[in-house]
């Protein structure tokens, strides 16, 4: 008998064929028309093809074949050519995971999937194997490993900073701020209430289980958090998040903004992943809507209880050995992670905008925002570089690879950091710092085998393309910057 390629182990997967006859009672109930079949490119687009809901079985057991390029957004690079992917490109299988099926709450005729991605199984290198650029999958199978290999699983919570923005009155004013940049003010925060309340309406009806929100430090600059849970799930839910906050910009004729730093002087925005390591623990549905549930219960499930493995009870702050050495790996592979958590142009400038909350240095501490990783509580740590463009899914593996080299060589992170970081660069001191553009990260990746283990197969030589791309569009472009700056500066 020959053996099952991945594409036929994923269809055939225990429990699999229930979940399939779920969703068509589902979309039975619910009156579903149309479904999108969406997967996530490397920048964390949302890509995908839409399908009658009639012919979902069909789909399911098949999936729908989609252009490799998809996975880099279909965009030519700066020479007009195709990037990693060119026109003779093969297509690839996109498999729906129906555990992920939930109606859309703004056109309750539509409902959406996730899928993973496969080569064909006509392909003549790898057939019916896992298609390696495919974020979402290869995130799965990253969480896998490490739970096979440590008997824990990472649990994240992400902070996603976002700007709403009016649209701008002329070319030459592209947007326009909504509100004052006052941080925490409830005056503020209720002038956009309309916008985030709808946000939160469509959340909950999608299984994200808000916790808190808040106004932050930059025009228009809103933070909803929704309840950490395991690496797939959080990311599936930011993507959602996302594409949440769009749907009410078109609504309220605004711009969902999630560049990271459109202002300067001001704060950018992050997206801080708030780590922590578990063992055990249960699944728990959380029941968030009245009436029908619009989706599958894994759409609305989080893990709960087990035993938080970073949390030393005989120490008030400090991490135990687990965390240390997880804290160690983080450390060690930093700069290479960096081009992941802060993965445009425009990242660095946050970086560079120095003392506006953005991390400065190769360093941790405790509850001290000027350090990379603070640890914000006994059992939890803030992996502070991310950035609110960043693909969720890479990012969690990276974090992965990192804590894992950390576990296995029991890497020591060092003591804490107690000083203001701003600070003691000011003064002159040397502050080891992370790569501060675009170019620099992207060779910190190159140069650490460890991180690029995160992105296997053709997923780093895509990223690298992709990425390497962007700084070469930057670095050709002559800017306003430029023009203001040496249009007459001679002689």
């Amino acid at each position: 008998m020959s053996k099952q390629t991945d594409f036929e182990v994923h269809r055939n997967a225990v429990g699999r064929a229930e979940l399939v006859r779920k969703v068509q009672a589902k979309i039975d109930e619910l009156g579903v028309d149309y479904i999108y079949l969406q997967y996530i490119s490397i920048t964390g687009r949302v890509m995908g093809k839409a399908c009658p809901a009639r012919h979902w079985e069909q789909l399911a057991r098949k999936g729908v074949q989609t252009f490799m390029g998809g996975v880099v957004n279909v965009f030519p690079d700066r020479h007009g050519k195709l990037i990693a992917f060119p026109a003779n490109s093969h297509e690839v299988i996109a498999l729906p995971d129906p555990e992920t099926f939930c109606q859309l709450p703004w056109n309750k005729r539509m409902g959406r999937v996730f899928c993973t991605l496969f080569y064909m199984e006509e392909d003549a290198d790898k057939p019916g194997s896992y298609f390696e650029p495919d974020s979402r999958g290869n995130l799965r199978r990253i969480d896998n490993e490490f739970r096979a290999t440590h008997d824990m699983h990472m649990r994240v919570g992400c902070e996603p900073e976002m700007l709403w923005l009016k649209k701008g009155s002329s070319p030459d004013i592209p947007f326009e701020g909504t509100t004052k940049p006052y941080a925490y003010h409830i005056e503020q925060f209720e002038q956009l209430a309309p916008v985030w309340l709808k946000v939160y309406e469509y959340s909950i009806a999608m299984g994200l289980d808000i916790i808190q929100g808040d106004h932050e430090d930059a025009p228009g600059q809103v933070e909803l958090n929704y309840m950490f849970d395991e690496p797939l799930r959080t990311a599936d839910r930011l993507t959602t998040y996302r594409q949440i906050c769009a749907q009410v910009a078109r609504e309220f004729n605004l711009i969902a903004c999630f560049m990271t730093k459109p202002y300067m002087g001001t704060s950018a925005n992050g997206c801080h992943h708030n780590i922590s390591l578990w063992s055990g623990g249960d699944s728990e549905v959380v029941k968030l809507v009245n009436g029908p549930q619009p989706g599958l219960d894994d759409v609305f499930t989080y893990r709960r209880g087990g035993k938080n493995e970073l949390r030393d009870e005989t120490e008030t702050w400090k991490p135990a050995a687990v965390g240390r050495h997880a804290l160690g790996g983080l450390l060690k592979h930093l700069s290479g992670m960096t081009a992941i958590a802060c993965s445009t142009v425009n990242s660095y400038r946050r970086l560079n905008d120095t003392g506006l909350w953005a991390p400065l240095a190769i360093s941790w501490g405790l509850q001290n925002r000027s350090c990379a990783v603070r640890v914000s509580g006994p059992d939890r740590f803030e992996y502070r570089p991310c950035d609110s463009m960043v693909n969720p899914y890479l990012m969690m593996a990276a974090l992965y690879k990192g804590m894992d080299d950390g576990l296995r060589n029991q890497t020591d992170p060092g003591e804490p950091e107690e000083r203001n970081l701003v600070e003691v660069m000011k003064s002159g001191e040397h502050v080891e710092r992370i790569p501060m553009n675009l170019n620099d990260a992207l060779n910190a990746l190159r140069d650490d085998p460890v991180i690029r283990k995160a992105l296997p197969g053709r997923m780093y030589e895509v990223f690298d393309a992709y990425k390497r791309d962007e700084w070469d569009r930057f670095i050709w472009e002559a800017s306003d910057w430029d023009v203001k700056t040496y249009l007459d500066c001679l002689p």
